[in-house]
């Protein structure tokens, strides 16, 4: 009874699928911290994103102070998102909002930006090279 043995043979082929196929997590994520002190109050950061990548600022800032960001890109789909500390829920969604961001922080932490590109541009492995301003005031 041949049968038998395909249902061996499929669980084995499908575990070497499993264990050979990339994982979705794998595409590269550029970290850095942005460090804004009394005397710079603005900084700039200039990048490239290809694809699924994308690059993570985070910003240590205080609740009151006012958080600006400008993204200056060379591609329509590259937008950002702002994510606060403790929190499930975006901040701010740039695909939604625009490029640019201006507003009092709710509360003391870390802030990350991440800089990305819409599925649309991400699959067809689109390049955006970028600046983003990133402010911080009292």
């Amino acid at each position: 009874m041949p049968h038998r043995h395909l249902p061996i043979r499929a669980s084995l082929l499908l575990a070497a699928l499993v264990f050979t196929m990339p994982a979705w997590s794998a595409d590269p994520v550029h970290k850095e911290t942005v460090e804004l002190t009394a005397g710079k109050t603005v900084h700039s950061v200039k990048g490239k994103i290809k694809g699924y990548a994308t690059a993570e600022y985070t910003v240590t800032g205080k609740a009151g102070q006012t958080l600006s960001l400008k993204l200056k890109t060379n591609q329509p789909s590259n937008y950002f998102n702002i994510r606060q500390p403790g929190q499930d829920e975006a901040l701010f969604i740039g695909s939604s909002g625009g490029n640019s961001y201006q507003a009092k922080l709710p509360a003391d932490g870390e802030y990350t930006v991440q800089v990305y590109l819409m599925r649309n541009a991400a699959r067809r492995n689109a390049v955006a090279a970028y600046t983003l301003d990133i402010g911080l005031r009292d």
